[in-house]
């Protein structure tokens, strides 16, 4: 990579066209003479082995010769945290720059995406006593709660979220002072890197629903249901790795007993397409913030309409920018 040139953080909705986006920049930046580039995939759920079709994961054929990081990195039984993550990408783009390379990080995590911009939010290490507590007061009493101490993060995080909303309320608990304005501060600290480039990608709600739900039946159909069974059977989906969106709402019909007796296959890929369709929704909301500068990452970003610029149009400009530093 050229020196003073900037690292391309490509995000966007899931089902944007992250991952095209992405190795055509890598290869760009080869054309340019700047250097080999290689992807850092920024993903909590592609670093783990086996969960291939529903983190949809890259083929060789997709990859077109560019060398990925940061995938099949776990077991799906182990936990995987954004501090680990964190240190291992920096390690890999440390590495690739050692070796004259450009990297390029591209994935939907957006956490892991503002880990490594802004900095790591330090909060306060878990308490299991209080986590036990709290999971104990039930869904509608730790909603109202976040609702009456933090409703900022009560606006951001989904009502379903109990992981997220029982570590606002600890959070809260053990500091006094909401999660929120602790992440408003972390958006001003120190920390991260000042040498990427923020590439955002922007799709239209229906479009982008569209193309959703085409990618979960595709994924049904190139043997998604057998993947995640054969994982469940030989329980190798840990409490992390069975979160993932697709596996989660299988686990739930393999569990229930199947379509006699609980909850159905068509239940359950309809419970895909509907958890993703919501989950693109919130990663929208997410870039949009970016957008209005919230936080380092917004600075300079580059956003793409994915509806009307081409894949090979969209990776040279990325480029351009990139190489101006």
């Amino acid at each position: 990579m050229a020196s003073g040139a900037l690292i391309p953080v490509v995000v966007g909705p899931t089902a944007g066209g992250k991952t095209p986006l992405g190795v055509e920049v890598a290869l760009e930046f080869e054309r340019r003479g700047a250097g080999r580039g290689e992807v850092v995939t920024c993903d909590a759920f592609q670093v783990y082995r086996g969960l291939d079709i529903g983190t949809a994961k890259p083929t060789e054929a997709e990859m077109r010769g560019v060398r990925h990081h940061l995938i099949d990195v776990v077991e799906p039984t182990e936990g995987y945290s954004v501090r680990r993550w964190l240190a291992d990408a920096e390690r890999a783009v440390e590495e690739i720059l050692g070796r004259g390379g450009s990297p390029v990080v591209v994935g939907g995590t957006h956490l892991f995406v503002k880990a490594l911009v802004d900095g790591l939010f330090e909060g306060p290490g878990a308490d299991e006593a209080l986590r036990e507590e709290l999971r104990a007061m039930g869904p509608g009493a730790l909603r109202a709660e976040l609702e009456r101490v933090d409703p900022e993060a009560a606006g951001r995080i989904h009502p379903n979220d109990e992981r997220r909303t029982v570590r606002a309320l600890e959070v809260f608990r053990l500091t006094g002072e909401p999660i929120s304005a602790q992440q408003t501060q972390w958006d001003q600290g120190e920390g991260g890197r000042d040498d990427v480039l923020l590439v955002g990608l922007r799709w239209e709600t229906a479009a982008l629903n569209a193309r959703i739900n085409e990618r979960v039946r595709a994924m049904v159909d190139e043997g998604l249901v057998d993947e995640a069974r054969r994982l469940w059977e030989a329980g190798r989906l840990g409490p992390q790795a069975r979160e993932a969106l697709g596996y989660k709402q299988l686990v739930e019909h393999f569990e229930s007993g199947g379509d006699e007796q609980g909850v159905s296959l068509d239940t359950a890929i309809e419970r895909i397409k509907i958890e993703t369709r919501r989950f693109g929704k919130n990663q929208r909301t997410w870039l949009r913030r970016l957008g209005a500068g919230g936080g380092r990452s917004g600075d300079g970003a580059r956003w793409i309409d994915m509806e009307s610029v081409g894949l090979r149009e969209a990776a040279q400009a990325v480029v351009d920018q990139a190489l101006r530093g």
